[in-house]
């Protein structure tokens, strides 16, 4: 038997009887927070078909992700140098340009967390979908520099951004005690399109030219994400009279008096159990913990990136030739994915401060051996830590927010804590760049870079699940 098996499951109160309203507690609430506490409080019967819908969910958030290369950095690099050269820019103004979307991504992920908690992925993902293939049609017209951060601010906003967010919005939903499990199983859209979207893009440009390259790029978009979107996609498994997971919550009576005669400690040593009671955006934010773990987010943002971006000349001061630089980036993407699954399998039975620690000190371990390598091989292990830290990332940081803060208002604290991730994935290789130029030398860099995730570490071995001051009063009227 499984830690897992033991534990309790948080039951819901019944919602409002057929032909009542709603407590006055709840109408007199935001409208978004209203509409979730009805969409997960209802009662639920169990589903006539064996087959559960999640499992769609699960392969369209997997689609998503893969879908939404257009933003991303992976595929954007392929386009720069034929799109510098076409438009004639030099480097540092094609680097301004990009540099300016990555902060405005930043700036409206909050804003587009909460819509999506108030509408729903059914309704924002053909939105965000049919935005970005505009998009790409409009940087496949681009003959200007203005023309250039518009374009870019759109595709990362709506590509990197948004569309990442629908993707994990929708696994948070529907999945609840195989959540890092599942999304792991997501995540392998996003290594995939990794390994694939950068060689074909790389094929249509050479083949087409840049400009065809993005015109298929948006029928890709909107012929993979805007109808099925539309047919397949449902919000939360409550609107189908659904439980997460397929699975009914009740606990057993043993499971009940086993449970509550468990100290705090003992509970504490085992699976977090992801919890329905829901934080609004301001309770998260005056939270501690909320701050210990973005702690591990932001600083792996800050050091993976830097470190990726200075990789070809910071592994080549260590002796290793371009080629091997650049094979060691497919190695760091291979190790991940592989590890990506043994992650959310430990994400679901282990509490995640444990293997975001671990995600830390993996990152600081990588800084240590670019810093001493006396061999050249030890390349390898620097790329596998990497590789350790990136599947951690995929999975147990995507979910620990809806585990720590519930389902209600998940998009705007993913929102907050992505747009801050993204802010500090911009100015990763500012620090390196500087070493060098003031220095001579990547090491100072490396020094603070190697220091960043120790303390990470220490804050978020101390992040415990929190605990809301006071009840919800909706919850207290409904159960009363």
């Amino acid at each position: 038997m499984t830690a897992q098996s033991t534990l309790p499951v948080q039951t819901r109160p019944a919602g409002p009887p057929a032909g009542k309203s709603l407590p006055a507690t709840v109408l007199s609430g935001d409208s978004a927070s209203a509409a979730a506490a009805v969409a997960i409080d209802r009662p639920l019967s169990r589903p006539a078909s064996r087959y559960f819908p999640g499992w769609t969910m699960l392969g369209m958030a997997g689609v998503i992700q893969y879908m939404s290369a257009p933003g991303q950095s992976y595929s954007v690099a392929v386009f720069k140098d034929p799109m510098r050269e076409s438009l004639a820019l030099s480097e540092t103004q094609y680097s301004l340009a990009y540099g300016f979307a990555t902060v405005v991504s930043a700036c409206l992920l909050p804003f587009v967390g909460r819509l999506l908690d108030r509408f729903g992925a059914r309704i924002m993902l053909p939105l965000i979908a049919g935005g970005l293939a505009s998009a790409c049609l409009f940087m496949s017209q681009i003959d200007s520099l203005s023309g250039l951060y518009v374009g870019f601010g759109f595709v990362r906003s709506l590509g990197q951004g948004a569309l990442s967010l629908v993707a994990m919005w929708l696994v948070g939903e529907w999945f609840q005690r195989r959540r890092g499990m599942a999304t792991a199983i997501a995540g392998l859209g996003g290594g995939l399109s990794v390994m694939t979207i950068p060689l074909l893009n790389n094929w249509l440009i050479a083949q087409y030219g840049w400009e065809t390259a993005w015109i298929v790029l948006a029928a890709a978009v909107a012929g993979t994400l805007i109808l099925p979107g539309i047919f397949l996609v449902r919000d939360r498994p409550e609107d189908l009279g659904l439980h997460p997971d397929g699975v009914d919550p009740e606990p057993s009576r043993h499971e009940q008096s086993s449970t509550y005669s468990e100290s705090d400690s003992a509970k504490d040593s085992r699976l977090v159990q992801p919890t329905e009671e829901s934080w609004t955006v301001g309770e998260v934010l005056r939270d501690r913990t909320f701050w210990k773990l973005l702690a591990v987010p932001a600083t792996g943002s800050l050091v993976g990136t830097g470190l990726v971006f200075h990789q070809v000349a910071l592994l080549g001061s260590r002796g290793l030739t371009t080629n091997w630089a650049l094979g060691m980036m497919s190695a760091q993407a291979i190790f991940a994915t592989l590890l990506t699954f043994p992650a959310g399998w430990l994400t679901d039975r282990f509490p995640s401060r444990y293997l975001l620690l671990i995600a830390m000190l993996a990152l600081a371990a990588a800084n240590l051996l670019a810093l001493t390598m006396p061999v050249v091989w030890l390349a390898v292990i620097y790329a596998m830590l990497l590789g350790l830290h990136g599947s951690i990332f995929r999975s147990t940081a995507s979910v620990v927010w809806i585990n720590y803060y519930g389902r209600a208002h998940q998009g705007a604290v993913r929102g907050i804590a992505w747009s801050i991730m993204i802010l500090a994935s911009a100015l990763g290789p500012l620090p390196l760049a500087c070493s060098v130029d003031y220095f001579g030398s990547y090491d100072p860099a490396l020094y603070a870079f190697m220091a960043l995730p120790a303390a990470a570490a220490l804050a978020v071995l101390t992040a415990y699940p929190p605990r809301r001051p006071t009840a919800p009063q909706s919850l207290e009227a409904s159960a009363g």
